[in-house]
């Protein structure tokens, strides 16, 4: 008889049992990086990954496997907030070129991206669908192609947190490839701008580098800032002439 009305219970209770799961998963998930993220400092790898020069000489004595460290580096500092990518970047950049370091840059960095973002929409996105309705799958965040749009304007702008955002889209309703894509094309600039410092490090200091990839950055935001503009006062232009075509029509 206990273990019917148990079973009873559970039954009951069945429809609360995935957000209760997705709590403790997320508790789990947040435990496993806060561990990892202390255990990482207590080695002391967390100052060899701040640090170019030592993070350069490292890689370089691990042959092949180095291009597969710095993917793995990068992938990791994306989903672990606290840990740094800049100097991931720089030292690929240093260690292997431009191009080369490049490649492995934006293999890491997206593949945390898409990590932090399925994190976000197996953990979260069902508990926003309960908090919002329908509302957050009838475009109330905006257009697919608006969210597109946002995720590749952040991927231009370095000040901007990479893995705030990620872990944000995912608890918006952005398709996967369309996260993926925008993800992809907007890594491209600022990858190739750290990995190529990264290879002129010997007669750049790196709060140059810093200063000029922020710089980018704010050149890269001003052109999309302008546009936004100007649709936007063509937007109230056209809605002045509506509301004054209308008013003619009524007299």
């Amino acid at each position: 008889m206990g273990d019917a009305f148990l079973f009873t219970l559970v039954v009951k209770d069945d429809r609360m049992n995935p957000v209760i799961r997705r709590i403790l998963l997320l508790g789990l998930l947040v435990l496993v990086l806060v561990s990892a993220y202390y255990l990482l400092k207590e080695l002391g790898m967390l100052a060899t990954v701040t640090d170019v020069d030592e993070l350069k000489a490292w890689i370089s004595e691990l042959g092949y496997w180095g291009p597969v460290t710095i993917i793995v580096l990068m992938a990791i500092a994306i989903i672990i907030n606290p840990i740094p990518s800049a100097p991931i970047a720089l030292a690929a950049g240093a260690a292997y070129g431009h191009t080369w370091g490049t490649v492995y840059v934006v293999a890491g960095a997206a593949s945390g991206a898409m990590g932090a973002f399925w994190i976000a929409r197996l953990l979260g996105y069902e508990l926003m669908v309960r908090v919002f309705g329908s509302r957050l799958r009838l475009g109330w965040l905006g257009s697919q192609n608006f969210l597109m749009g946002m995720v590749f304007v952040s991927r231009l702008i370095p000040f901007l947190s990479f893995d705030l955002v990620s872990y944000g889209a995912g608890l918006t309703p952005i398709t996967t490839w369309r996260f993926a894509l925008a993800t992809l094309t907007g890594l491209i600039p600022a990858s190739f701008l750290l990995a190529h410092f990264g290879g002129e490090l010997t007669s750049s200091s790196l709060e140059q580098v810093l200063a000029s990839v922020l710089l980018l950055g704010g050149l890269t935001l001003v052109p999309i800032i302008a546009t936004i503009l100007v649709k936007w006062h063509g937007r109230r232009v056209t809605d002045r002439i509506d509301v004054s075509g209308k008013s003619t029509v009524d007299r």
